[in-house]
């Protein structure tokens, strides 16, 4: 044979091998094959995929867990402030409150002329019920002023200085008030106490009281306007061989919490301890 024929041959077969192995890999019979060499690969792979992992997250997470603190302080530093304003716009919304308030009960009483004034102590003696209040006779504040809230009485004006005063409360044990019930008009005069409680003195025994009596000042004795609402009725108790009932009285007015007041201004007190007579000796 010669050579021509033989290369002629030998391409013929190859040509016919390639062609049988693209039939047969088209047809999926090396699928198998495949699969069986490739798992030891995959396996390699997947091994060094691990250990490369293992290594970033070894040289990364620490730093990643210093900038995770970090931000979290930033955070907790953001938070504590929002707070802090939150508190502060709370207490600003709760004294605006308290203002509109008293503005509301100062319009609804237009014949009267109010001073406000905020509240900024607290007189320390237990045996004596005082508020210190930031406002003087530079603002026309006088002793004896009647001074409310838009709850009702508080006091009056027990002392004055040039930019501040002193509150004499109703709770306190020198305070007389004439007052009067609502419902029956029995007149009666309110105390105060040690105990920080009110109650009514010098109210008949044969006068019908029930709880929740509301109580009212009733304009006698010239220290306090008329119809300030002072409180009412929490516990009648009948004294046995007494002329007067006890009467127990809950204020309206929340002491504990007090943080503006009015001072009515328009309203003079009128002294009459000249004209009570003396008692002889």
């Amino acid at each position: 044979m010669n050579p021509f024929a033989a290369r002629n041959l030998r391409t013929a077969v190859l040509v016919l091998v390639v062609t049988g192995l693209l039939i047969l890999a088209l047809g999926g019979y090396f699928s198998p094959l495949f699969r069986g060499s490739s798992n030891p690969l995959e396996a390699v792979q997947a091994w060094l995929s691990s250990r490369f992992m293992a290594i970033y997250e070894f040289v990364t997470v620490p730093r990643d867990v210093a900038s995770l603190r970090q931000r979290n302080a930033e955070l907790e530093i953001q938070v504590a402030g929002l707070q802090t304003q939150v508190i502060e716009l709370q207490q600003k919304i709760s004294e605006a409150e308290v203002l509109y308030s008293l503005l509301d009960f100062a319009r609804e009483r237009p014949e009267n002329r109010y001073v406000a004034a905020a509240v900024i102590g607290r007189d320390p003696n237990p045996f004596m019920q005082y508020i210190f209040i930031d406002h003087g006779s530079d603002y026309g504040l006088r002793h004896g002023m009647p001074v409310v809230t838009q709850q009702g009485l508080v006091g009056r004006i027990d002392a004055v200085t040039s930019s501040a005063a002193r509150v004499q409360l109703i709770t306190d044990p020198a305070m007389h008030v004439n007052v009067r019930l609502k419902s029956s008009k029995a007149e009666a005069v309110l105390m105060g106490s040690v105990s920080r409680e009110i109650f009514l003195d010098l109210l008949p025994r044969d006068v019908v009281v029930d709880t929740g009596e509301v109580v009212l000042t009733s304009g006698l004795g010239g220290n306090y306007p008329e119809n300030l609402f002072v409180g009412q009725v929490a516990a009648v108790k009948n004294v046995e061989g007494g002329l007067f009932k006890s009467v127990a009285v809950q204020p309206v007015v929340d002491f504990a919490s007090l943080k503006s007041v009015l001072v009515i201004t328009s309203f003079q007190p009128i002294d009459i301890a000249p004209l009570e007579p003396t008692p002889s000796p």
